[in-house]
């Protein structure tokens, strides 16, 4: 059975937050940066986004792709079209992880959401990412995926003992090209973004969910 919440998600919104890098200039103020992509989101009202999640570890490899949704405040769905069809929606009080295949649905508070994913609602908030990330410098030493683009590197404050890096790949428009996850466990885990589009209507009802008939629901404990 598929577990609800996997640590290899939890970046996601903190790391959907950061500014980009002039390379032909040399790397300019790592404050003036955050600051820039700080105000870039937090005036987000919603975003849509085609996804692909590549996960290494534990000699697993696996490919995932769909679309992501967010809206304000704290909204957001997540449909996997490849290889597996599934959704992760929440309504910014619950959220829910329905897998067709095993007419299963699992729901969990969000406040007691121990996923990656779930910093992404901050994405749509009022994140301060020079706050939420240790250590957030610039890594001229990785390669980014376009050329045009930038590294930054940090640490998720409170996920130390699960986390070792976060890599965040920066456009010049600054958006969030990619991210890799650095896990404790030695895996990672990399979300490319593409097609994103920026305050889009987006209903409502696309982040409530009612589970099928016939499916089985478990519902998570809610910890303290």
């Amino acid at each position: 059975m598929q577990p609800l919440f996997r640590p290899h998600f939890v970046i996601l919104t903190l790391c959907l937050s950061l500014g980009v890098v002039g390379r032909a200039y040399g790397l300019p103020n790592l404050h003036s940066v955050a600051q820039a992509v700080d105000e870039h989101y937090n005036n987000l009202q919603t975003l849509e986004a085609e996804f692909t999640e590549i996960y290494q570890g534990s000699g697993i490899e696996r490919t995932e792709s769909g679309t992501l949704w967010l809206k304000k405040p704290g909204k957001m769905r997540w449909e996997y079209r490849s290889p597996e069809v599934k959704v992760f929606v929440g309504d910014g009080h619950d959220v829910w992880l329905y897998l067709p295949a095993e007419k299963q649905a699992r729901k969990s508070s969000m406040l007691n959401l121990n996923d990656l994913r779930s910093p992404l609602a901050l994405l749509l908030g009022k994140a301060k990412l020079e706050k939420e990330l240790q250590g957030l410098s610039f890594a001229p030493d990785v390669q980014a995926w376009k050329p045009e683009d930038a590294m930054l590197r940090g640490v998720p404050r409170g996920l130390e003992d699960r986390v070792r890096q976060v890599l965040l790949e920066v456009t010049p428009e600054h958006r969030i090209a990619r991210i890799l996850i650095h896990g404790a466990d030695e895996s990672i885990t990399e979300y490319r973004f593409s097609n994103q589009k920026e305050d889009v209507e987006v209903p409502s009802r696309q982040f409530r969910f009612a589970a099928p008939p016939g499916t089985e629901v478990i519902v998570e404990e809610t910890g303290e």
